[in-house]
Formats: C-alpha cells, sequence, structure tokens
C-alpha cells in the first residue's frame, strides 16, 4: 500500500493549528509534519516547554482545549504527535537547525534523526 501525499489542506491546517497554539501561549518550538516509520503516515508533531510541564494526557488536553475554544472542528484534526523537549528526535532537531534562520518550509526527509527515521518531513518551525 503506498503512502499518503502530504497536500496543501494539510499544510494550511497544520499553519493554522500552530498559530491557534501561539495564540494560546502554548509556545511551540518544533513544529513539522513527519512521515514516521512508526506510525507509516503523516503525524503533526509538536514540542513546547509548556507541554512538557504535565503528563503527556494532559498536554495533549492543553492542545484540543486550545484547538475547541478556536472553534477548531475535532474531525478536521489531524493525527498529532506530542513530544517531550528532551526527546532525541527534538533535541537533535534543536540543535542542528535552532540557529538556521529561515527553516518554515524546509522538506527533510530519508534519515535517521535522533532515535526516529524520518522518511519525509515538512517544517513549520523549530527554535
Amino acid at each position: 500500500m503506498g503512502q499518503a501525499l502530504l497536500v496543501s489542506v494539510d499544510l494550511d491546517k497544520g499553519s493554522e493549528i500552530l498559530r491557534i497554539l501561539d495564540e494560546a501561549g502554548l509556545r511551540v518550538s518544533v513544529a513539522l509534519w513527519a512521515l514516521l516509520e512508526e506510525y507509516n503516515d503523516w503525524r503533526l508533531v509538536l514540542a513546547s516547554r509548556r507541554l512538557d510541564q504535565g503528563t503527556q494526557m494532559e498536554a495533549y488536553g492543553l492542545v484540543n482545549d486550545a484547538l475547541r475554544a478556536a472553534g477548531f472542528l475535532v474531525e478536521d484534526k489531524p493525527s498529532l504527535v506530542i513530544l517531550p523537549m528532551t526527546d532525541p528526535t527534538v533535541r537533535t532537531l534543536r540543535r542542528i537547525f535552532s540557529k538556521t534562520s529561515a527553516v518554515a518550509g524546509m522538506r527533510l526527509g530519508g534519515q535517521q534523526i535522533g532515535k526516529r527515521w524520518i522518511e519525509d518531513a515538512y517544517v513549520y518551525r523549530i527554535s
């Protein structure tokens, strides 16, 4: 079975979610669409110190609450992965790209980043 393509609707949805989370004060440091080997489909990957302050379940709750408050429909929400800032993949991305002046729109893929194989990725933010 072939892998799904990331299309402009997904890219726009990811941008909207990131805007909503920023407005909610969640200060996302890492945001990207990634085709991860462990899921075999596209996931919107997020990492934020604010999301690290509680349990994983609480982090997803904060994201869902922010989206709901902004009127973002649950059925429009893509599959999300919230990683801790200490995750090896997040740490490697930040070490390599946090000083890069413009990462928005950058494509990554076909490589091991931290402890994850990333087949393909579209970056919104790495700071």
